[in-house]
């Protein structure tokens, strides 16, 4: 199966007597934690880095002839019975006709970190576990209400544009959610409700629990333990042969009762987008279009942290690879697209002119306050002649257009509300992420 899927093809599985709705999920009780896993990771963005190589059988991993071992086999090769951490030398024998690859880790890091972004941007409450899998917390709130099940249709949604796809599992613990994150991949859904967590765990074999490894396992089987409700259900003393301390610790897991807790990063140092472009930007009307999109992108990130920036990054990759930036501080902090388009604007003529080629746009908004209050920047920082009442009316409509597209988008996905700028310059996007990682870093 390829990375791409129409969204109809993701696969959901809720485990409850209530209905599969998001509204059933809007009901949602207590801790919600998700587990995000990118499929076949490396091979996925192997094949959205090769066009040609998409539904072929690819792997990522060392030479057959050099004791190498299978890193991530894709959809396609594990029909052949390819899987990771497989020598190389039987995964030839098994798909001789495969592709083969190394495997580009600055790109899957690059990838890695666009995915982690998103899920960032749903909750500061992320611990990642590897580059291709990490938890969120996303319990509801007094303040937010959403439903769990909406934002994890839309993280599988938005990193699908990305070009790679992802399993989730949602429940209400990290044992809950990775176990159910394998239960229906590529690109599954798994919802385990609160109260339902036993009939999902107990008849799973031991050996999909996290933690149980080969010789638990083994010593599990001797005493006739098979099952995850089997281990929930043991003797005390045979848990303490086998997990020694942990032997509570992995009851409640098979249970679904841990509660180990997701920690809060550190706060965002940067948020920032950019765009690399199928043909060279040389005339005005389409690096502002492009600095439009970039800005919108940006600015609503900011909205969803509620987050002010009071300082703004441009930067440029010229045609000959080689790149500039501009900075600026600026006078009211703020997240609105059409403010941050106005700086980004302001900047422009000191790193472009007309007629020279941009491969590559970028914005980086930082310095983070949580209101917009002005900044004064000068004693004499203000115009005697400008009309402030038609200032902050301006301001006010911009900021409540933008309020009204981040409901429709939150409502109906990125792209249910698209300004002119959007189409002009989403025409000429290459359809990747950058090849190299941003220079702009937002750190959780």
């Amino acid at each position: 199966m390829s990375p791409m899927h129409d969204k109809n093809d993701i696969k959901k599985s809720c485990v409850s007597d209530l209905t599969n709705s998001v509204d059933a999920g809007s009901e949602w009780n207590g801790r919600a934690i998700l587990l995000l896993d990118l499929d076949a990771f490396f091979a996925s963005v192997e094949q959205l880095d090769h066009p040609e190589w998409r539904g072929k059988p690819v792997i990522v991993g060392g030479d057959a002839d050099k004791r190498g071992v299978v890193a991530t086999a894709s959809y396609e090769a594990r029909t052949f019975g390819v899987h990771s951490a497989m020598p190389s030398a039987q995964a030839r024998r098994l798909c001789p006709h495969a592709i083969w690859t190394h495997g580009h880790f600055s790109r899957y890091r690059e990838m890695s970190n666009l995915v982690m972004d998103l899920m960032r941007n749903e909750s500061p409450f992320l611990q990642q576990v590897s580059i291709d899998e990490a938890f969120l917390d996303v319990s509801p709130t007094r303040i937010n209400r959403e439903s769990p099940i909406r934002i994890a249709e839309r993280l599988q949604d938005e990193v699908k544009q990305l070009g790679v796809t992802c399993s989730i599992g949602l429940g209400i613990s990290k044992a809950v959610a990775k176990t159910a994150s394998e239960q229906n991949k590529p690109q599954g859904l798994t919802v385990v409700y609160p109260g339902t967590e036993q009939a999902f765990l107990s008849p799973l074999p031991i050996a999909r629990m996290s933690g149980i490894g080969p010789a638990a396992q083994a010593e599990l089987k001797k005493y006739g333990i098979a099952t995850l409700g089997d281990v929930v259900h043991a003797d005390e003393d045979i848990l303490r042969r086998v997990f020694g301390i942990n032997a509570e610790v992995m009851r409640a897991r098979c249970a679904g009762r841990d509660t180990d807790l997701i920690s809060k990063g550190d706060p965002a140092k940067s948020i920032s987008n950019e765009m690399s472009f199928a043909r060279n930007l040389t005339e005005e009307k389409d690096v502002e279009a492009a600095l439009g999109t970039i800005c919108d992108k940006v600015a609503r990130r900011l909205r969803k942290n509620k987050l002010y920036a009071q300082t703004l990054t441009l930067k440029i990759r010229y045609n000959d690879l080689h790149f500039r930036t501009a900075r600026q501080m600026l006078h009211t902090p703020t997240n609105n697209e059409f403010e941050l388009h106005k700086y980004a604007m302001q900047l422009l003529p000191e790193l472009w002119s007309v007629g020279t080629e941009i491969r590559l746009l970028g914005i980086a908004t930082s310095h983070f306050v949580e209101s917009g209050e002005p900044i004064q920047t000068s004693l004499f920082d203000f115009d005697d002649d400008s009309d402030s009442s038609q200032i902050n009316e301006s301001q006010r409509k911009k900021q409540e257009l933008s309020k009204a597209t981040d409901l429709v988008r939150d409502r109906f996905g990125e792209n249910a509300v698209q300004f002119g700028h959007q189409i002009r310059t989403n025409k000429n996007l290459t359809g990747t992420a950058p090849k190299n990682p941003s220079d702009y870093k937002k750190s959780c």
